[in-house]
């Protein structure tokens, strides 16, 4: 924050002051400091909410929004893990349904359920539910 302050970068400070806001606002909620995986579970929040953002001002055809959404992205993605490619997600979903036996569709569940917590933070839910279907189906 305050080397966005001293280079005087507006829009990464206003982006770092959000996300220290919603980190607050959930360490109020929960009465404790969180732990570092507790910030980067807001943080990807954030960013998710952006992406969803995103979506709905792209179907309104507001571009200009949706440029700003993209650049706050690109300011929180910083502050996460690094994100899991698409083989490394495959990998871990292949590793975990040898590990639950999973064959079909109504398996789904219990792998997401599996793995979810290994990808926290660093895989989209998305794209590993789609992965996942394609590995079921």
């Amino acid at each position: 924050m305050k080397t966005a302050m001293k280079s005087k970068d507006k829009e990464r400070l206003s982006v770092i002051r959000m996300a220290r806001a919603a980190i607050k606002n959930v360490e109020i909620d929960k009465r404790k400091d969180l732990d570092d995986n507790e910030v980067v579970e807001v943080i990807a929040r954030e960013v998710k909410q952006r992406r969803d953002s995103i979506r709905e001002y792209e179907k309104a055809g507001k571009d200009d929004i949706v440029t700003g959404l993209q650049r706050e992205i690109k300011v929180l993605e910083k502050y996460l893990p690094e994100q899991l490619t698409e083989e490394e997600i495959a990998k871990l979903v292949d590793d975990v349904v040898k590990e639950i036996g999973g064959d079909d569709m109504s398996d789904m569940g219990k792998i997401m359920g599996a793995i979810m917590p290994r990808v926290k933070g660093r895989a989209d839910g998305r794209i590993v539910n789609k992965i996942v279907q394609r590995k079921l189906s």
